[in-house]
Protein backbone atom coordinates (compact mmCIF):
# COMPACT_ATOMS: atom_id res chain seq x y z
CA UNK A 1 0.00 0.00 0.00
CA UNK A 2 1.24 3.48 -0.85
CA UNK A 3 0.49 4.76 2.66
CA UNK A 4 2.58 2.07 4.38
CA UNK A 5 6.04 0.68 3.79
CA UNK A 6 9.36 -0.30 5.30
CA UNK A 7 12.89 0.39 4.18
CA UNK A 8 15.99 -1.29 5.60
CA UNK A 9 19.01 0.79 6.55
CA UNK A 10 22.21 -0.53 8.15
CA UNK A 11 22.37 -4.31 8.71
CA UNK A 12 24.51 -6.05 11.34
CA UNK A 13 27.06 -8.65 10.24
CA UNK A 14 24.73 -11.47 11.32
CA UNK A 15 22.24 -10.36 8.66
CA UNK A 16 19.35 -10.03 11.14
CA UNK A 17 19.76 -6.93 13.28
CA UNK A 18 19.20 -3.71 11.37
CA UNK A 19 18.03 -0.13 11.31
CA UNK A 20 15.15 0.96 9.13
CA UNK A 21 12.19 3.25 8.62
CA UNK A 22 8.51 2.30 8.88
CA UNK A 23 6.38 4.64 6.77
CA UNK A 24 2.80 5.24 8.01
CA UNK A 25 0.01 7.68 7.13
CA UNK A 26 0.83 9.65 10.30
CA UNK A 27 4.60 9.79 9.92
CA UNK A 28 7.76 7.71 9.83
CA UNK A 29 9.19 5.56 12.62
CA UNK A 30 12.98 5.28 12.73
CA UNK A 31 13.81 1.74 13.85
CA UNK A 32 14.76 0.12 16.14
CA UNK A 33 12.19 2.04 18.20
CA UNK A 34 10.37 1.72 21.51
CA UNK A 35 6.63 2.32 21.23
CA UNK A 36 5.12 3.86 24.37
CA UNK A 37 2.11 1.97 25.70
CA UNK A 38 -1.09 3.98 26.06
CA UNK A 39 -3.39 1.10 26.96
CA UNK A 40 -6.63 3.06 27.29
CA UNK A 41 -5.69 5.83 24.82
CA UNK A 42 -3.38 7.40 27.40
CA UNK A 43 0.14 6.77 28.64
CA UNK A 44 -0.82 6.69 32.30
CA UNK A 45 -0.21 9.95 34.18
CA UNK A 46 1.44 11.70 31.21
CA UNK A 47 0.07 14.22 28.70
CA UNK A 48 0.40 13.18 25.02
CA UNK A 49 2.42 16.37 24.47
CA UNK A 50 4.90 15.17 27.10
CA UNK A 51 5.11 11.76 25.43
CA UNK A 52 6.10 13.51 22.20
CA UNK A 53 8.58 15.74 24.04
CA UNK A 54 10.35 12.76 25.61
CA UNK A 55 10.99 11.39 22.12
CA UNK A 56 8.43 8.62 21.63
CA UNK A 57 7.74 8.14 17.93
CA UNK A 58 4.53 6.13 18.32
CA UNK A 59 2.06 4.89 20.91
CA UNK A 60 0.23 1.57 21.27
CA UNK A 61 -3.29 1.20 22.65
CA UNK A 62 -5.24 -1.89 23.61
CA UNK A 63 -8.19 -3.11 21.56
CA UNK A 64 -9.67 -5.14 24.42
CA UNK A 65 -9.74 -2.25 26.88
CA UNK A 66 -10.98 0.32 24.37
CA UNK A 67 -13.69 -2.06 23.20
CA UNK A 68 -14.98 -2.29 26.76
CA UNK A 69 -14.53 1.40 27.51
CA UNK A 70 -15.46 3.77 25.90
CA UNK A 71 -16.28 1.57 22.87
CA UNK A 72 -14.47 1.44 19.53
CA UNK A 73 -17.43 3.12 17.83
CA UNK A 74 -16.89 6.23 19.93
CA UNK A 75 -13.18 6.32 19.04
CA UNK A 76 -14.17 5.91 15.38
CA UNK A 77 -16.63 8.80 15.62
CA UNK A 78 -13.87 10.94 17.17
CA UNK A 79 -11.72 10.41 14.08
CA UNK A 80 -9.67 7.46 15.29
CA UNK A 81 -7.25 6.79 18.12
CA UNK A 82 -4.80 9.58 17.32
CA UNK A 83 -7.47 12.27 17.07
CA UNK A 84 -9.28 10.93 20.15
CA UNK A 85 -6.18 11.19 22.37
CA UNK A 86 -4.60 14.22 20.65
CA UNK A 87 -1.60 12.23 19.40
CA UNK A 88 -0.53 13.34 15.90
CA UNK A 89 2.01 10.59 15.26
CA UNK A 90 1.82 6.89 14.33
CA UNK A 91 -0.34 4.58 16.42
CA UNK A 92 -0.52 0.82 17.04
CA UNK A 93 -3.30 -1.33 18.48
CA UNK A 94 -2.87 -4.89 19.65
CA UNK A 95 -5.59 -7.38 18.78
CA UNK A 96 -6.94 -7.89 22.29
CA UNK A 97 -5.74 -11.46 22.11
CA UNK A 98 -3.28 -11.23 24.97
CA UNK A 99 -5.75 -9.61 27.34
CA UNK A 100 -8.56 -12.00 26.47
CA UNK A 101 -6.30 -15.05 26.81
CA UNK A 102 -4.68 -13.85 30.02
CA UNK A 103 -8.15 -13.66 31.55
CA UNK A 104 -8.19 -17.40 31.12
CA UNK A 105 -5.26 -17.99 33.43
CA UNK A 106 -5.07 -14.82 35.49
CA UNK A 107 -1.43 -13.99 34.76
CA UNK A 108 -0.21 -10.41 34.39
CA UNK A 109 1.44 -9.02 31.27
CA UNK A 110 4.77 -10.84 31.46
CA UNK A 111 6.54 -11.92 28.28
CA UNK A 112 9.95 -13.04 29.55
CA UNK A 113 9.17 -15.83 31.99
CA UNK A 114 10.74 -18.64 33.96
CA UNK A 115 8.58 -21.74 33.79
CA UNK A 116 11.05 -24.51 34.49
CA UNK A 117 9.32 -27.80 35.13
CA UNK A 118 5.83 -26.47 34.48
CA UNK A 119 3.48 -27.84 31.85
CA UNK A 120 -0.25 -27.72 32.45
CA UNK A 121 -2.96 -26.70 29.98
CA UNK A 122 -5.35 -26.02 32.86
CA UNK A 123 -2.96 -23.89 34.92
CA UNK A 124 -4.56 -20.95 36.73
CA UNK A 125 -2.69 -18.21 38.57
CA UNK A 126 -3.09 -18.39 42.36
CA UNK A 127 -6.32 -16.80 43.56
CA UNK A 128 -7.70 -16.34 40.04
CA UNK A 129 -10.66 -17.86 38.20
CA UNK A 130 -10.89 -18.64 34.50
CA UNK A 131 -12.69 -15.79 32.72
CA UNK A 132 -12.10 -16.82 29.09
CA UNK A 133 -12.74 -19.97 27.08
CA UNK A 134 -11.14 -20.66 23.70
CA UNK A 135 -12.63 -22.65 20.84
CA UNK A 136 -11.70 -22.89 17.18
CA UNK A 137 -14.03 -20.04 16.20
CA UNK A 138 -12.98 -17.49 18.85
CA UNK A 139 -12.96 -16.67 22.55
CA UNK A 140 -15.83 -16.12 24.96
CA UNK A 141 -14.87 -14.04 27.98
CA UNK A 142 -16.23 -12.19 30.97
CA UNK A 143 -15.51 -8.48 31.29
CA UNK A 144 -13.23 -7.65 34.20
CA UNK A 145 -15.17 -4.37 34.57
CA UNK A 146 -18.76 -5.53 35.10
CA UNK A 147 -19.00 -9.26 34.47
CA UNK A 148 -20.71 -8.93 31.09
CA UNK A 149 -20.14 -11.77 28.62
CA UNK A 150 -18.47 -10.98 25.30
CA UNK A 151 -17.09 -12.91 22.36
CA UNK A 152 -14.02 -12.08 20.27
CA UNK A 153 -13.48 -13.68 16.88
CA UNK A 154 -10.86 -12.76 14.29
CA UNK A 155 -13.51 -10.81 12.38
CA UNK A 156 -14.64 -8.94 15.48
CA UNK A 157 -11.07 -8.01 16.41
CA UNK A 158 -10.56 -6.63 12.92
CA UNK A 159 -13.76 -4.61 13.17
CA UNK A 160 -12.69 -3.13 16.52
CA UNK A 161 -9.21 -2.27 15.30
CA UNK A 162 -10.49 -0.69 12.10
CA UNK A 163 -12.78 1.48 14.18
CA UNK A 164 -9.88 2.42 16.46
CA UNK A 165 -8.05 3.50 13.32
CA UNK A 166 -4.42 2.78 14.27
CA UNK A 167 -1.74 2.85 11.59
CA UNK A 168 -0.55 -0.63 12.59
CA UNK A 169 -2.72 -3.39 14.03
CA UNK A 170 -2.26 -7.07 14.80
CA UNK A 171 -4.06 -10.23 13.75
CA UNK A 172 -6.10 -11.98 16.43
CA UNK A 173 -4.06 -14.83 17.89
CA UNK A 174 -4.08 -17.21 20.80
CA UNK A 175 -1.41 -16.21 23.28
CA UNK A 176 -0.30 -19.32 25.14
CA UNK A 177 1.99 -19.47 28.17
CA UNK A 178 5.14 -21.48 28.82
CA UNK A 179 3.02 -23.66 31.08
CA UNK A 180 1.01 -25.10 28.20
CA UNK A 181 1.97 -28.57 26.98
CA UNK A 182 3.63 -29.25 23.64
CA UNK A 183 0.41 -30.81 22.33
CA UNK A 184 -1.56 -27.73 23.21
CA UNK A 185 1.04 -25.43 21.64
CA UNK A 186 0.71 -27.39 18.38
CA UNK A 187 -3.09 -27.18 18.28
CA UNK A 188 -2.95 -23.51 19.28
CA UNK A 189 -0.56 -22.78 16.42
CA UNK A 190 -3.00 -24.34 13.94
CA UNK A 191 -5.80 -22.26 15.44
CA UNK A 192 -3.79 -19.03 15.21
CA UNK A 193 -2.93 -19.80 11.57
CA UNK A 194 -6.60 -20.34 10.73
CA UNK A 195 -7.45 -17.10 12.51
CA UNK A 196 -4.73 -15.30 10.51
CA UNK A 197 -6.48 -16.32 7.27
CA UNK A 198 -9.76 -14.96 8.59
CA UNK A 199 -8.09 -11.72 9.76
CA UNK A 200 -6.57 -11.10 6.33
CA UNK A 201 -9.88 -11.69 4.60
CA UNK A 202 -11.83 -9.43 6.95
CA UNK A 203 -9.11 -6.78 6.89
CA UNK A 204 -9.33 -6.63 3.09
CA UNK A 205 -13.11 -6.35 3.24
CA UNK A 206 -13.05 -3.57 5.83
CA UNK A 207 -10.29 -1.72 3.99
CA UNK A 208 -12.55 -1.60 0.94
CA UNK A 209 -15.61 -0.71 3.00
CA UNK A 210 -13.71 2.13 4.71
CA UNK A 211 -11.79 3.30 1.67
CA UNK A 212 -12.07 6.95 2.74
CA UNK A 213 -9.90 6.22 5.80
CA UNK A 214 -6.07 6.05 5.80
CA UNK A 215 -4.71 2.56 5.17
CA UNK A 216 -4.11 0.47 8.28
CA UNK A 217 -1.27 -2.05 8.14
CA UNK A 218 -1.95 -5.55 9.48
CA UNK A 219 0.77 -7.61 11.19
CA UNK A 220 0.54 -11.37 11.61
CA UNK A 221 1.59 -12.70 15.02
CA UNK A 222 4.13 -15.53 15.37
CA UNK A 223 3.52 -17.88 18.29
CA UNK A 224 5.14 -21.21 19.19
CA UNK A 225 6.45 -20.59 22.72
CA UNK A 226 9.94 -22.00 23.35
CA UNK A 227 9.89 -24.61 20.56
CA UNK A 228 12.20 -23.94 17.62
CA UNK A 229 10.30 -26.04 15.11
CA UNK A 230 6.97 -24.43 16.03
CA UNK A 231 8.35 -20.89 15.95
CA UNK A 232 10.00 -21.44 12.56
CA UNK A 233 6.89 -23.11 11.13
CA UNK A 234 4.63 -20.31 12.35
CA UNK A 235 6.93 -17.68 10.85
CA UNK A 236 7.19 -19.48 7.50
CA UNK A 237 3.46 -20.05 7.27
CA UNK A 238 2.59 -16.43 8.03
CA UNK A 239 5.32 -15.11 5.72
CA UNK A 240 3.86 -16.83 2.65
CA UNK A 241 0.20 -16.52 3.61
CA UNK A 242 -1.88 -14.78 0.96
CA UNK A 243 -5.65 -14.45 0.95
CA UNK A 244 -7.32 -13.03 -2.15
CA UNK A 245 -4.07 -11.30 -3.08
CA UNK A 246 -3.56 -9.79 0.40
CA UNK A 247 -0.62 -10.62 2.67
CA UNK A 248 0.62 -9.29 6.00
CA UNK A 249 2.36 -5.90 6.04
CA UNK A 250 4.63 -6.92 8.90
CA UNK A 251 4.85 -9.34 11.78
CA UNK A 252 4.55 -9.45 15.54
CA UNK A 253 6.46 -11.88 17.72
CA UNK A 254 4.17 -12.85 20.56
CA UNK A 255 3.69 -15.26 23.40
CA UNK A 256 5.73 -15.87 26.50
CA UNK A 257 9.46 -16.36 25.98
CA UNK A 258 12.07 -17.80 28.31
CA UNK A 259 14.15 -14.73 29.16
CA UNK A 260 17.46 -16.52 28.88
CA UNK A 261 16.54 -17.69 25.36
CA UNK A 262 14.83 -14.51 24.16
CA UNK A 263 17.46 -13.58 21.60
CA UNK A 264 17.68 -17.12 20.29
CA UNK A 265 13.92 -17.41 19.82
CA UNK A 266 13.63 -14.01 18.14
CA UNK A 267 16.48 -15.07 15.86
CA UNK A 268 14.66 -18.26 14.83
CA UNK A 269 11.61 -16.22 13.88
CA UNK A 270 13.38 -13.34 12.12
CA UNK A 271 15.54 -15.67 10.04
CA UNK A 272 12.31 -17.10 8.57
CA UNK A 273 10.52 -13.78 7.99
CA UNK A 274 11.00 -11.59 4.89
CA UNK A 275 13.69 -8.94 5.36
CA UNK A 276 11.63 -6.24 3.67
CA UNK A 277 8.85 -6.21 6.29
CA UNK A 278 9.02 -4.88 9.88
CA UNK A 279 9.00 -7.09 12.98
CA UNK A 280 7.48 -6.03 16.29
CA UNK A 281 8.35 -7.85 19.54
CA UNK A 282 5.44 -7.56 21.94
CA UNK A 283 5.99 -6.84 25.60
CA UNK A 284 9.66 -6.26 26.50
CA UNK A 285 11.59 -3.27 27.87
CA UNK A 286 14.61 -4.42 29.92
CA UNK A 287 18.00 -3.25 28.57
CA UNK A 288 19.49 -6.74 28.08
CA UNK A 289 16.33 -7.85 26.26
CA UNK A 290 16.53 -4.89 23.88
CA UNK A 291 20.11 -5.67 22.88
CA UNK A 292 19.37 -9.37 22.43
CA UNK A 293 16.19 -8.82 20.43
CA UNK A 294 17.60 -6.07 18.22
CA UNK A 295 20.66 -8.15 17.38
CA UNK A 296 18.29 -11.00 16.47
CA UNK A 297 16.25 -8.85 14.09
CA UNK A 298 13.38 -7.17 15.98
CA UNK A 299 12.56 -3.63 14.85
CA UNK A 300 10.01 -2.24 17.30
CA UNK A 301 8.93 -2.97 20.87
CA UNK A 302 6.27 -2.08 23.40
CA UNK A 303 5.91 -2.67 27.12
CA UNK A 304 3.98 -1.24 30.07
CA UNK A 305 6.92 -1.73 32.44
CA UNK A 306 8.58 1.73 32.28
CA UNK A 307 5.38 3.46 33.34
CA UNK A 308 4.17 0.68 35.64
CA UNK A 309 7.28 0.59 37.81
CA UNK A 310 7.47 4.41 37.76
CA UNK A 311 4.13 4.54 39.59
CA UNK A 312 5.79 2.43 42.30
CA UNK A 313 8.77 4.80 42.62
CA UNK A 314 11.24 2.62 40.65
CA UNK A 315 13.63 4.70 38.53
CA UNK A 316 15.76 3.49 35.61
CA UNK A 317 19.26 4.92 35.17
CA UNK A 318 22.36 3.96 33.19
CA UNK A 319 23.72 2.56 36.48
CA UNK A 320 20.71 0.33 37.13
CA UNK A 321 17.34 0.70 38.81
CA UNK A 322 16.61 2.16 42.24
CA UNK A 323 13.64 3.27 44.32
CA UNK A 324 13.42 7.03 44.83
CA UNK A 325 11.14 6.71 47.87
CA UNK A 326 13.88 5.23 50.07
CA UNK A 327 15.47 7.19 52.94
CA UNK A 328 18.71 7.71 51.04
CA UNK A 329 16.94 10.12 48.68
CA UNK A 330 15.11 12.21 51.26
CA UNK A 331 17.74 14.98 51.22
CA UNK A 332 19.27 14.36 47.79
CA UNK A 333 18.69 17.48 45.71
CA UNK A 334 20.25 16.09 42.57
CA UNK A 335 18.25 14.84 39.55
CA UNK A 336 16.89 11.32 39.27
CA UNK A 337 19.81 10.57 36.93
CA UNK A 338 22.87 12.71 36.38
CA UNK A 339 23.12 13.85 32.77
CA UNK A 340 19.54 12.88 31.86
CA UNK A 341 17.86 15.32 29.48
CA UNK A 342 14.25 14.56 30.43
CA UNK A 343 11.87 17.25 31.73
CA UNK A 344 11.85 15.71 35.22
CA UNK A 345 15.62 15.59 35.64
CA UNK A 346 16.06 19.11 34.27
CA UNK A 347 13.57 20.57 36.76
CA UNK A 348 13.11 18.36 39.83
CA UNK A 349 15.17 16.56 42.46
CA UNK A 350 15.20 13.13 44.04
CA UNK A 351 14.19 14.80 47.30
CA UNK A 352 11.11 16.30 45.68
CA UNK A 353 10.01 13.01 44.14
CA UNK A 354 10.71 11.26 47.43
CA UNK A 355 8.35 13.76 49.07
CA UNK A 356 5.68 13.32 46.38
CA UNK A 357 5.67 9.54 46.71
CA UNK A 358 5.59 9.66 50.50
CA UNK A 359 2.74 12.20 50.36
CA UNK A 360 0.95 10.05 47.78
CA UNK A 361 0.70 12.98 45.37
CA UNK A 362 -0.39 12.21 41.80
CA UNK A 363 2.46 14.31 40.40
CA UNK A 364 4.88 11.64 41.59
CA UNK A 365 3.63 9.21 38.95
CA UNK A 366 3.76 11.86 36.23
CA UNK A 367 7.34 12.92 36.86
CA UNK A 368 8.67 9.39 37.40
CA UNK A 369 6.93 8.12 34.25
CA UNK A 370 8.35 10.91 32.12
CA UNK A 371 11.85 9.91 33.21
CA UNK A 372 11.41 6.15 32.74
CA UNK A 373 9.80 6.52 29.33
CA UNK A 374 12.55 8.91 28.23
CA UNK A 375 15.18 6.48 29.52
CA UNK A 376 13.68 3.62 27.51
CA UNK A 377 13.14 5.60 24.31
CA UNK A 378 16.67 7.02 24.52
CA UNK A 379 18.20 3.57 25.09
CA UNK A 380 16.66 2.13 21.93
CA UNK A 381 17.56 5.29 20.00
CA UNK A 382 21.17 4.92 21.14
CA UNK A 383 21.24 1.27 20.04
CA UNK A 384 20.00 2.38 16.62
CA UNK A 385 22.82 4.95 16.45
CA UNK A 386 25.41 2.34 17.47
CA UNK A 387 24.31 0.12 14.57
CA UNK A 388 24.57 3.01 12.12
CA UNK A 389 28.06 3.81 13.41
CA UNK A 390 29.23 0.20 13.32
CA UNK A 391 29.70 0.04 17.10
CA UNK A 392 26.84 -2.18 18.24
CA UNK A 393 28.92 -4.91 19.93
CA UNK A 394 31.14 -2.45 21.77
CA UNK A 395 28.18 -0.35 22.89
CA UNK A 396 26.26 -3.40 24.11
CA UNK A 397 29.18 -4.57 26.24
CA UNK A 398 29.79 -1.15 27.75
CA UNK A 399 26.13 -0.44 28.44
CA UNK A 400 25.21 -3.78 29.99
CA UNK A 401 28.41 -3.91 32.04
CA UNK A 402 27.46 -0.59 33.62
CA UNK A 403 23.72 -1.18 33.99
CA UNK A 404 23.95 -4.62 35.56
CA UNK A 405 27.32 -4.00 37.26
CA UNK A 406 28.74 -7.03 35.49
CA UNK A 407 32.18 -7.77 34.19
CA UNK A 408 32.70 -7.66 30.44
CA UNK A 409 33.04 -11.46 30.34
CA UNK A 410 29.60 -11.81 31.98
CA UNK A 411 27.99 -9.59 29.32
CA UNK A 412 29.50 -11.68 26.50
CA UNK A 413 30.55 -10.89 23.00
Amino acid sequence: MADFGFSVGTVLENGLGRTGVIHTPHGDIQTPAFVAVGTKATVKAVLPEAVAELGAQAVLANAYHLFLQPGSDIVDAAGGLGAFMNWPGPTFTDSGGFQVMSLGVGFKKVLAMDAAGLADDDVIAPGKSRLAHVDDDGVTFTSHLNGDRHRFTPEFSMRIQHELGADIMFAFDECTTLMNTRNYQESSLDRTQAWAVRCLREHARLTTERASKPYQALFGVVQGAQYEDLRRKAARDLAVLEVDGASFDGFGIGGALEKENLGTIVGWVCSELPADKPRHLLGISEPDDFFAAIEAGADTFDCVMPSRVARNAAIYTADGRYNVNTAANRRDFGPLEEGCDCYTCLNYSKAYLHHLFKAKEMLASTLATIHNERFTVRLVDSIRLSIEQGQFAEYRTAYLTRFYHRTESQVGS
